[in-house]
């Protein structure tokens, strides 16, 4: 099984195959409206505006399972996360990122990342995975890592599109 055989819902619930993004560099957080860390929108925002077009996706998978910190529905999350921090991104539905009901897409990105000493268990909002184009090689960046500081990791893996 590959990252490209999954699926996820955005927040109007319709199915987006992972698939489409096959050779393009991906982005993943975990997100949250209400986080301290919900600046990094932003700039996960920045990112995406500056790579898009050079094979960069980023995607938000709002998760309320860190203190209460999502409480937008998936209705109303685009909205806040486009007034607030003018996100155009894609968002899915809110998902779990630990536990019995872990969204598979996370279960994928927590057992093929290099992790190092962060474990597997995702400890907090925004964190952060790029996937190469071909989906062998996922990196993982703790929450507090500010999306800025993984351009050059991006601009590695684009190099390799």
């Amino acid at each position: 099984m590959s990252l490209y055989d999954l699926s996820f819902n955005d927040t109007a619930g319709n199915i987006i195959p992972m698939q489409q993004f096959q050779n393009r560099v991906l982005l993943l957080v975990n997100t949250a409206t209400k986080c301290g860390l919900a600046p990094q929108f932003v700039d996960l925002e920045k990112l995406h505006q500056e790579y898009k077009d050079k094979g960069l996706t980023v995607i938000g998978f709002p998760c309320n399972q860190f203190a209460g910190q999502e409480p937008e529905s998936n209705e109303t999350v685009v909205n806040v996360c486009q007034i607030n921090y003018g996100v155009t991104f894609l968002l899915s539905e809110k998902i779990d990122v630990n536990g019995k009901n872990t969204h598979p897409v996370f279960i994928f990105l927590k057992e093929h990342a290099n992790s190092g000493i962060l474990g597997d268990a995702i400890k907090w909002n925004f964190t952060k995975f790029l996937v190469s184009a071909d989906g062998l090689t996922i990196n993982r960046y703790a929450p507090t890592t500010n999306p800025m500081d993984i351009k050059k990791d991006i601009e590695l893996f684009l190099q390799k599109i």
